[in-house]
């Protein structure tokens, strides 16, 4: 038998000073059995990056052909599609291809640094393509909770979350 998704719920109180976007959102999310929490809350600091009322969490890992997060117009049209991680060249190719626009939010300090390195070259020719390293400075796993309540605020490219316990914040560096 197959382990099932781990459901959390995030009540997001957003405040982004460099889009003017301020907004409350309730989220579920589904936690793969082979995701950690730290990759859940970098889902979730994707969102609020580019929070949006028609902003969606896909169903991401357990689906090759859909991103983690994506935002699609009234006619279907994928506007924005983001993944996390290191996605190989055959997946952003299809993305670009598809989407009007692609974000990938990479992480994980050396080995985010080893694949920018190895894949820079050939990812140069995608012109919506946005690759963008997040500078994780605190515990974010450890907001991880089933029921989250955040303030998210941005300023200056920089997020920084906070629960009633801690805050973390969160820089962006573009490295396309």
């Amino acid at each position: 038998m197959a382990a099932k998704a781990t459901i959390y719920k995030a009540s997001l109180n957003i405040a982004d000073m460099d889009r003017h976007y301020y907004a409350e959102h309730g989220l579920t999310l589904a936690k793969h059995p082979s995701e950690n929490d730290l990759r859940l809350m970098v889902r979730l600091a994707a969102f609020v990056f580019n929070a949006d009322e028609r902003l969606l969490f896909s169903k991401g890992i357990s689906q090759d052909d859909e991103p983690d997060l994506w935002q699609k117009a009234l006619d279907g049209e994928i506007k924005l599609w983001i993944d996390l991680g290191q996605p190989d060249e055959k997946r952003i190719r299809k993305a670009c291809g598809r989407a009007e626009k692609v974000v990938i939010y990479t992480y994980q300090e050396g080995s985010a640094l080893a694949w920018w390195k190895q894949e820079e070259k050939s990812l140069k020719r995608f012109k919506n393509l946005h690759v963008i390293y997040l500078n994780i400075k605190g515990e974010i796993d450890a907001l991880a909770k089933r029921t989250m309540s955040l303030q998210c605020n941005i300023s200056d490219a920089e997020l920084s979350l906070l629960d009633d316990e801690q805050s973390v914040s969160i820089t962006q560096e573009r490295w396309k």
